[in-house]
């Protein structure tokens, strides 16, 4: 996908907003992280591994969110793997027991030739509790710079956004040379961690109240 170039003065509407948050199947679905993100990372040598730490630090910074070393109840909440191959995922050490299935779904992905794929847990008040992200980085996503690629990811893993937030359009954005996350996406991420918002929506209103704090 093509990087679009920075829209200066771009705004977001509510409808826009709402359309990032608007499943296939038309529900609003709207969650955040209500616990510190602790992120591990899986397949990567020393630099690509810091290069997704300091995305990770931030889009948290960013959000006015905050990162930990553990996680009390479950260690790390947010996984990140890079793989060669889907198959790789039945040789991962208690990923069964952490995502139940994962060979069916190892299968399903490697029949589709995904490239990635991303899954939430929630809590029961709708927050995300923990997340999984993987990569196959035997195809075009090769060819991405890390620094893109983590970005990329991390912002898609601050927030549940709609499966198709993003299919036709990258977050990101090409500014004087360089790559940065697009000012209006940003502005959503930052309202969405407002405290006085809720960490999980259901009602389409909650777009407005992103749209109201956008403008503040």
């Amino acid at each position: 996908m093509d990087l679009p170039r920075e829209r200066k003065g771009a705004t977001v509407t509510p409808d826009e907003i709402e359309a990032l948050f608007t499943r296939s199947n038309g529900d609003y679905v709207f969650a955040r992280w209500a616990y510190p993100v602790v992120p591990v990372v899986f397949g990567v040598d020393d630099t690509t591994l810091a290069v997704v730490k300091g995305a990770f630090e931030a889009v948290v910074t960013l959000a006015n969110h905050k990162m930990a070393e553990n996680d009390p109840e479950i260690g790390a909440n947010c996984m990140v793997f890079f793989l060669r191959d889907w198959d790789e995922l039945a040789s991962v050490p208690e990923l069964e027991r952490l995502l139940p299935g994962v060979g069916a779904l190892a299968k399903r992905l490697g029949d589709e030739k995904a490239e990635r794929y991303r899954v939430f847990r929630f809590d029961e008040a709708g927050a995300i509790r923990s997340a999984f992200v993987f990569l196959r980085m035997g195809g075009d996503l090769a060819e991405v710079p890390a620094e893109d690629l983590a970005l990329t990811e991390v912002v898609q893993a601050i927030l549940c956004w709609s499966e198709a937030a993003f299919a036709e359009v990258s977050p990101l954005a090409i500014a004087g040379g360089r790559t940065i996350l697009r000012p209006e996406i940003a502005g959503v991420i930052r309202a969405a961690y407002d405290p006085v918002l809720p960490a999980a929506a259901r009602d389409r209103s909650h777009a407005l109240r992103l749209a109201a704090r956008l403008r503040g």
